[in-house]
């Protein structure tokens, strides 16, 4: 996996090679992927190429240059949907310890298009997974400016059946020179992070013959070694499929029983054996799901434990913690959560139970011995939570809503909103949390309570379902939804949180 680390004063020579590698490459213009056989596709041929530095566009608007890092920061890259270590937390330093009235400054905003998948970051790259009006669209931009490398685009038809976005949910996966994007209609694509470049690419839903699911594909692939394993989910098996990440051919399949999920997996060791774990449960009637602990040489399923809502609309979409040999996995819906201990079988896995910490599709924060979430789902009935990971004890859970003094059609109302479905990584000492109506809040959370540090409001609207995502002291964040006062754009915002 790739876990990309550094102090800046170190790095250099590492930065120097980077630079001429993007000299080397070229700017290119859109391309399409044409059908092929079994699912697979072909790139449509080779690229125009043009000149050599990164372009400004209409969708981008530039405020400011960030801060400068100092020789001392730490600074880490953020190349899939739970950051470096695949546990929301990030080791980076210093950060802003409090934030002013308005807020940490923007840097650069970009219009986008449809969608719920958060940005990754490798170096000074970034690339966003969104759909622009018939395609979805991998942009490939400079971290600290927002200026466009390179964009891929292919077609897409996904209408969602509960009338959310037609966008990829699926987040972008970044491995050394490579990027990995998993459309919501199961298009599983490898390009190159330095031009775009199709490496392979095949439909997975077409492949394994996977109906659309609740709202479309929606678990993040994971890399392993090399592998890239994804949830595929198809009835009957397979739920969950290896391929060769540099060529895309089948290495092993995995299971009969569920279909996917929308969690991300996680690799994992267990008693010294290294273990692949993936919370599957989709759109199946009655219900069923649970996790799967794979051999990642062979895809044996080494540990297996149902866990699922009765509710036939409901999904497991947080992603397994992993920590001592033992196993958090939760779900909202009336569902709770669980602690296994993989290395025993049936009800002996089970170390204990709890209903305190119900995640809908955030997955919680393990922070000394403590996990950290939001319990519960829908707006009025989620609380920021916290337990004690060793005997499952809620230590405190605190609902949090604020009143948004709005100005509408020259008069001043107010806005009563809460938290809602949101989410939270934790850095420096600090949680960042964003709700779903978009409240960016810096938080400290230990055993004993919540304290509010700082909070704003970078905008006010709907379906802020996306994570909050930190990489070389700058905080990126995405409006998925119109404004709901100022009617402004779903974009993403590159935020400077360097201390």
């Amino acid at each position: 996996m790739n876990r990309r680390c550094r102090f800046v004063g170190a790095c250099a020579r590492c930065y120097g090679i980077l630079i001429i590698a993007m000299m080397a490459c070229c700017a290119v213009p859109a391309c399409h992927a044409e059908g092929g056989d079994n699912g697979r596709l072909k790139s449509a041929g080779k690229k125009q190429s043009s000149s050599v530095s990164a372009t400004v566009y209409p969708e981008l608007k530039f405020h400011k240059k960030p801060n400068p890092l100092s020789e001392k920061s730490r600074v880490e890259d953020w190349p899939t949907r739970l950051g470096p270590y695949y546990n929301n937390i990030s080791h980076e330093r210093p950060l802003l310890k409090a934030w002013p009235s308005g807020g940490p400054a923007v840097v650069w905003e970009m219009e986008t298009g449809t969608g719920f998948a958060a940005p990754v970051i490798s170096g000074d790259r970034l690339v966003f997974f969104h759909r622009i009006g018939d395609s979805e669209t991998v942009d490939c931009l400079l971290a600290e400016s927002g200026r466009r490398i390179w964009r891929y685009q292919y077609p897409s038809k996904y209408e969602d059946r509960y009338g959310f976005n037609n966008g990829p949910r699926s987040g972008p996966v970044i491995d050394g020179d490579r990027v990995y994007t998993h459309g919501v209609e199961g298009m599983l694509t490898c390009l190159s992070l330095l031009t775009g470049e199709v490496q392979w690419s095949l439909q997975t839903s077409k492949k394994f013959s996977v109906p659309q699911d609740y709202f479309g594909v929606g678990s993040t692939p994971v890399i392993y070694g090399q592998l890239l394993v994804v949830n595929v989910g198809a009835p009957g098996g397979p739920t969950v499929v290896a391929f060769d990440k540099m060529t895309g051919d089948v290495v092993w399949k995995a299971g009969t029983q569920w279909t996917a999920g929308y969690a991300t997996p996680i690799a994992g060791v267990i008693k010294g054996k290294p273990q692949l774990f993936v919370y599957t449960g989709g759109d199946t009637d009655p219900p069923t799901g649970g996790l799967l602990a794979l051999d990642p040489t062979n895809g044996n399923i080494d540990f297996k434990f149902p866990f699922r809502s009765k509710n036939y609309i409901s999904c497991n979409a947080s992603s397994p913690t992993i920590f001592g040999g033992k196993v958090f996995i939760s779900s909202a819906y009336k569902t709770g959560g669980v602690l296994l201990d993989p290395s025993q079988s049936g009800k002996d896995s089970v170390v204990w139970r709890t209903d305190g910490m119900r995640c809908h599709f955030m997955t919680p924060v393990l922070k000394d011995g403590y996990l950290y979430g939001v319990d519960g789902m829908s707006k009025s009935n989620t609380a920021m939570a916290c337990l004690d990971f060793a005997t499952g004890e809620s230590k405190w859970r605190k609902p949090l809503s604020w009143v948004d003094m709005v100005e509408t059609g020259g008069k001043t109302r107010e806005l009563d909103l809460p938290f809602g479905d949101g989410s939270l990584i934790y850095a420096d000492g600090h949680f960042i949390a964003q709700g779903e109506y978009g409240h960016l809040l810096l938080l400290e959370m230990t055993p004993t309570g919540c304290r509010e540090i700082s909070r704003c409001s970078p905008f006010l609207a709907k379906e802020t379902f996306t994570s909050p995502v930190l990489s070389h002291g700058l905080l990126y964040i995405c409006q998925n939804t119109r404004g709901m006062v100022d009617k402004s754009p779903s974009r993403i915002l590159c935020l400077d949180l360097r201390g």
